[in-house]
């Protein structure tokens, strides 16, 4: 029996989830949460084999999340569920650990055999991504600490107050920045904060 941990912000799509799951004889869903923190405190209680969850997520995204579930309980499998197919989104996933990537648009077709993959201990890349992982290998994703940087800038932190929050120098929170900016090609804040709240890159919530 594959046991599954939901994480979705919308109870809509959880149940619809739930029930495509559920439907399967081997595969029961041992829990649900609504946001990144939730997912976090949830696979420390429930320990699951296999955690679905939502990229775009309230108080942090899934790769954050996903480092920190992985972080407790590294024999956890994350998949990850997602509206981009931008490269970007997948190597900063793959590189916080998840081991499978979907695309949300064809998620009935597909969910279930990509939930008996990764509990399987197979990586699971949607096919229409194409050869994410092997593409434009010179290109670099955000690094989950780089995007918990990323999320309290949008937020409106200062570098100092972000040093504070993630136990950071002020100096390396300043690198950090420089970083994202330099990745995604963006050269002010204002232009940062705008382009990762329309692409989903980190959540407003």
């Amino acid at each position: 029996m594959i046991s599954v941990l939901l994480v979705d912000d919308h109870s809509l799509v959880r149940r619809g989830f739930r029930r495509m799951l559920e439907d399967e004889p081997d595969i029961r869903v041992v829990g649900e949460a609504s946001d990144g923190q939730e997912a976090v405190d949830a696979a420390a209680r429930l320990s699951p084999q296999v955690v679905v969850m939502d990229f775009a997520l309230p108080s942090m995204n899934g790769a954050v999340a996903a480092r920190r579930i992985l972080q407790a309980d590294p024999g956890i499998a994350i998949l990850i569920l997602s509206m981009h197919s931008e490269p970007n989104y997948v190597r900063t996933c793959l590189d916080a650990g998840a081991r499978g990537y979907l695309l949300k648009n064809a998620i009935d077709l597909e969910l279930v055999g990509a939930v008996r993959k990764v509990a399987g201990g197979a990586r699971m890349l949607d096919p229409r991504l194409g050869q994410v992982a092997g593409a434009d290998s010179n290109a670099r994703a955000l690094s989950t600490r780089e995007l918990e940087v990323l999320q309290l800038i949008v937020h409106g932190k200062s570098n100092k107050e972000i040093a504070i929050v993630l136990g950071l120098s002020v100096n390396t929170v300043g690198a950090h920045r420089a970083n994202i900016m330099e990745t995604l090609d963006i050269h002010n804040t204002a232009e940062l904060v705008v382009y990762s709240i329309r692409t989903g890159l980190v959540s407003i919530a």
